[in-house]
Parts: structure tokens; sequence; C-alpha cells
């Protein structure tokens, strides 16, 4: 069995994130990146399915630039098999993204997809859900419990109104929860020993991908942190203040 674990390098949002003076994008010059960390829950869940006894080849993914070494490497440590880099200098929308997996993925030979629900920069949570429509494969999102059964996955589901389960058939795509584990911390040993694993540099060009970018950003703007805060001493009064402040 071989399992694809795409990982998206982001900020990490527990630094203070600033915007360039022209609103271009974020100020990275000095900004430490981490492993998306829903990518991070999915690359742990592919380690503990391996560890319950499936006998899988767990292969990380990354689409960027050289910089993304570091996090691939970091999911070397985690207990990656293997790595590939994507090696592309654009800023990709989810679109482009589900395109260049869909292309990995018919490269690999993947029985299972296991991707994070979204990634921390720009929340759009489409990534997966395009490729699965791409590959024509069934899906399960917001997963909180994954099991694999003799040639499905059962996956208990986040949904608005409770733990939904369902059963999809092999190969899927899955993109999982925060809820569903806890990413491990990588050992000194298996850090040291991620240095020195291959990673697989692919050229863009080799997967035969025309870009075909669908969103383009315009401009950023920092949300304001001045709040004014009003006490009123019934429902009646809170009503009136929103008709206030509502255009």
């Amino acid at each position: 069995m071989k399992i694809l674990v795409p990982t998206k390098r982001v900020p990490d949002t527990d630094q203070r994130i600033t915007l360039r003076e022209d609103g271009s994008g974020i100020n990275d010059d000095q900004l430490p990146f981490v492993i998306n960390p829903f990518d991070a829950i999915a690359l742990e869940e592919a380690i503990r399915l391996r560890e319950t006894g499936c006998d899988a080849e767990i292969l990380t993914v990354g689409i960027g630039s050289a910089d993304y070494e570091e996090q691939l490497r970091s999911g070397l440590a985690m207990g990656a098999d293997r790595a590939i880099l994507v090696q592309c200098e654009e800023s990709l929308d989810p679109w482009n993204v589900a395109r260049i997996l869909q292309a990995l993925v018919l490269r690999e030979g993947p029985d299972l997809v296991l991707m994070g629900k979204q990634a921390v920069d720009d929340d759009a949570s489409q990534a997966g859900p395009f490729l699965a429509a791409l590959l024509d494969w069934p899906q399960a999102t917001f997963a909180s419990k994954v099991e694999l059964t003799e040639d499905a996955v059962r996956v208990d589901r986040e949904t608005d109104q409770g733990i939904e389960t369902i059963e999809v058939t092999r190969p899927a795509v899955i993109t999982t929860d925060l809820r569903l584990n806890e990413p491990r911390y990588a050992s000194l040993p298996s850090i040291l020993k991620a240095r020195k694993k291959p990673i697989e540099q692919l050229p863009l060009e080799a997967l035969a991908i025309t870009l075909e970018p669908r969103v383009k950003i315009i401009d950023l703007e920092a949300p304001s942190q001045s709040r004014t805060c009003r006490r009123v001493d019934s429902v009646d009064q809170l009503a009136e203040a929103l008709v206030e402040v509502l255009p």
C-alpha cells in the first residue's frame, strides 16, 4: 500500500504576521515557516496507520521553491519514507495545486491520499475536493477518525450536525481535521537521519502541467486592532445598538 501526503509550507502562525508596505503579500524576511498543521496531522495519521500493521510506503510531497526542503525533511524525520519536491516558483491557487497533485498521483499510483482539510495561510479548503473530482475518486473530508478495512476506509467526519461515519472504497482522498490526532515530535536521531535522505527534485515541466491561474490576489490589508466596547442592560438595547452600527 502507498499513502501520498501533500504538505504545504506555511508561515508559523505563532509568530507576528506583518504585511509588506505595498500590500502585495506578507513580510516573510525573518518569518519562520512550518508544515501546515493540518498536513502534519495527515502525515501523523499515515504513520499511525502503518504502525497498526498496515504495510505502507509513505510519500510526502511539497510544491514550491528550494526553501521547501526544511519542511520535507521534517516530514522524513517524522516517519515518511520518501519525499518529492515539485519545483514551482509561482504562487498557486487550490485548482492548480490539485492539478499538480493529480499528475503526481497518476505518476506514483498511491492507494490513499491523506491531506489537511485546509492550509492556515489561505483557509481555502478546496485542494482536496478538487483533487478527488479530478481523479474521480471517492472522498471523505474533515476526518476525525480513520480506520482501514479490507478494501475501504471508514471515516468519522466532523460536521455541523455532529459526527458522520462513512465508508469509502480505495483509492480515495481523505482530508484531516484537528481532532484526528496530535502530530509527534521527531527524535534527534530521526532528524539526523532525515538530513541524509535524498529528496527527489521534480521540475514542474516534467509533469506536463500548464498552470491555469484562477485566483489573483489584488491587495492584502491587516485587520484593525482597535475595538469599541459598549455595555447594554437589555436585549432591546442590544438590538438598538446593532441597528446603529450595521450598514
